[in-house]
């Protein structure tokens, strides 16, 4: 799966010369956290997030007046608080890919663009939707954590024996285990019983570690 698929399209932008001021009200009437700034020819330069903004406003032990903290804030351009060096996507890239830049970067939010054109921004939020999906949080079924052996065909067995039983996979992953020869699963099936389901699947298991109906 692409990030086009997850993505905001045509996302709110800003200019270079809109005030940190109106930026902050962009953000709370649209309830967004990332601005992507835009110059006339609307090729990305940079980017405003919501924690660029609360930097630029004064501190609380300043001795400036709620006037003029506003009237300072009111002629300050996004321009001189924004990032410059803007970490941008292609909206072909994988979804694992820009989590994996998001966290590496330790950035809350993509802009993503079609050659140098922007189409969308992918945030946090989006990726966070996308985990509850995957993982099938909002169909009933038995989901089940276990320790299996890592060897050829395993995850093939456990998948056959459910499809005999008449079981619908609603959601299935792997992660590394305790060592190289081991991999824990998380699998969640609709169709069995959950007695049924754990007693068919736990000859292929080394370790059966959590059973339950969700």
């Amino acid at each position: 799966m692409f990030i086009k698929h997850i993505m905001t399209h045509n996302p709110i932008t800003v200019k270079p010369e809109t005030t940190v001021t109106d930026a902050q009200s962009i953000m709370r009437r649209e309830k967004i956290h990332h601005l992507p700034v835009l110059d006339k020819h609307n090729k990305l330069i940079g980017i405003v997030t919501e924690k660029d903004l609360l930097y630029a406003s004064p501190s609380p032990a300043t001795t400036l007046s709620v006037f003029e903290m506003s009237a300072l804030l009111s002629k300050l351009p996004v321009k001189e608080v924004m990032t410059k060096d803007v970490v941008a996507i292609q909206e072909n890239t994988l979804i694992e890919d820009a989590a994996h830049i998001m966290a590496d970067n330790d950035i809350g939010g993509l802009p993503v663009l079609r050659d140098d054109i922007l189409v969308g921004i992918v945030t946090e939020s989006d990726i966070f939707r996308l985990f509850i999906d995957l993982f099938g949080t909002r169909k009933k079924g038995v989901r089940i954590t276990a320790l299996m052996p890592e060897v050829p065909g395993q995850l093939a067995k456990i998948t056959g024996v459910i499809a005999e039983k008449g079981g619908n996979i609603i959601s299935i992953g792997t992660f590394p285990g305790e060592d190289v020869s081991t991999a824990y699963l998380l699998i969640k099936v609709e169709g069995v019983p959950q007695e049924e389901l754990k007693n068919s699947i736990l000859p292929f298991l080394q370790e059966l570690i959590d059973v339950r109906e969700v």
